[in-house]
């Protein structure tokens, strides 16, 4: 019975495109739903369920991210793998968190940068820096994704499966060259390098994820950088960020981040202080004057 309706939603997933990240979370959820009641997921009665999402929210404080995933994954299964047309599936709910990411300034990435031991390692984080990558994306580029004549990364199936271009700096290139030219990997360009560090040419696997982001956790502290929030991820947070702040129009960044909406992008807006140093001199310009508008 379990393998039944884990097949049945994994099925249900892949045909409404999700990505392998979102159907493994939506079909744990399930999972731990069907481990909470000791049963198969589609004997749960709808009280269970109110009783089930309550107690996560009261007893198991989960977070809200927590909380919005398992109502996704839970919201999906019964209403596209068992049918269910409960009232309690249309008023599931979670608020909304307002915390904004921690953001690296660009001398505080070159010193965490400075700080990474291994070349692979510098080699793939400066490429997910300065080409606003998720850690997955990185780690699953190939080489035929560079493009040098237009100076383009091809990010195949990011978040959403989309596909998207974004632009390759020229140190970049010269940087994944000489990293290249160590490893000789037909096919990627950050292949598992082994325990000997080089068994990189025949690699048919990526770096592992942990190594990466304990090499960057590392180096961080290495630096001195004692802000709370800071993985991988801020790299892509502060591209964005120091993009803005350099004058790079909002829509640009939008298209390089790959955000679906221009909204998700404009929460960088809340993280630069690019033109507050100026803003009381050119809103006095602007409103001046109007004092000597009324006798």
């Amino acid at each position: 019975m379990m393998t039944d309706w884990y097949e049945k939603t994994d099925r249900a997933l892949q045909l409404t495109g999700k990505g392998d990240k979102t159907r493994q979370c939506y079909v744990r959820a399930v999972r731990l739903l069907a481990g909470f009641y000791d049963k198969t997921p589609e004997k749960i009665t709808e009280q269970e369920l109110q009783d089930y999402f309550l107690h996560r929210r009261n007893v198991s404080k989960w977070a809200p991210s927590t909380m919005r995933i398992s109502y996704y994954g839970i919201r999906f299964f019964f209403q596209n793998v068992a049918r269910r047309d409960w009232h309690t599936l249309d008023i599931l709910k979670v608020k909304n968190e307002k915390r904004l990411p921690d953001i690296l300034s660009i001398e505080e990435v070159r010193d965490a940068l400075a700080k990474v031991r291994m070349f692979h390692n510098y080699a793939f984080l400066s490429t997910v820096y300065s080409c606003g990558l998720r850690l997955q994306e990185g780690l699953y580029l190939q080489v035929t994704d560079i493009d040098s004549k237009r100076m383009m990364i091809h990010v195949h199936r990011g978040k959403g499966a989309k596909d998207r271009y974004v632009p390759l700096p020229e140190s970049t290139l010269i940087l994944l060259r000489q990293y290249w030219a160590i490893h000789k990997n037909n096919l990627l360009l950050f292949p598992a390098l082994g325990r000997s560090g080089k068994d990189g040419h025949g690699a048919k696997r990526p770096m592992s994820k942990s190594s990466v982001q304990a090499a960057f956790r590392k180096a961080r502290f290495a630096a001195g950088i004692q802000k709370r929030r800071v993985s991988i991820h801020t790299l892509r947070h502060s591209y964005a960020t120091h993009l803005l702040e350099a004058g790079v129009n909002l829509r640009i960044i939008q298209r390089n981040m790959g955000h679906a909406n221009l909204e998700t992008t404009m929460a960088y807006l809340h993280l630069t202080r690019a033109g507050l140093e100026n803003a009381c001199d050119l809103i006095n310009s602007v409103m001046g004057g109007l004092e000597h508008g009324h006798n």
